[in-house]
């Protein structure tokens, strides 16, 4: 193998490994459904700020150390371009609104939920 030949494939296991499921929340209508989804399926959201450094290194975390082979549902919400989602999550889920934040829901109930660094994706279980 030659010196560019190196350089070719880039790394295996870097190309090898799995897009994150994201699901885009983009509607307030979508909370009804994660809650009933929630009593078959663990559902978690993720309220991220994309302006915010804080929300951006969590993100990183989470994505690193979230096990890809859990069976969850995990929702994306953009705070910046869906704000009132934000808020419907607070009033339907009970749920003070912060960002960063993870929200993780099963049986139609919030088990876990948690802001900024004690963010964790062990909490995302099914």
């Amino acid at each position: 193998m030659g010196i560019l030949d190196m350089f070719k494939g880039g790394n295996k296991e870097k190309s090898e490994k799995k897009a994150f499921p994201w699901i885009p929340l983009t509607s307030i209508e979508e909370l009804d459904e994660i809650k009933e989804k929630s009593k078959e399926k663990t559902q978690a959201i993720f309220k991220h700020s994309t302006r915010c450094g804080i929300s951006s290194m969590v993100i990183r975390q989470l994505e690193s150390e979230y096990d890809l082979d859990t069976n969850a549902d995990v929702y994306y919400l953009d705070l910046l371009k869906h704000r009132p989602i934000s808020l419907a999550i607070a009033e339907k889920f009970k749920v003070m609104h912060q960002s960063p934040q993870l929200i993780v829901l099963k049986g139609g109930k919030v088990i876990y939920h948690d802001s900024h660094h004690s963010i964790s994706a062990k909490e995302i279980v099914d």
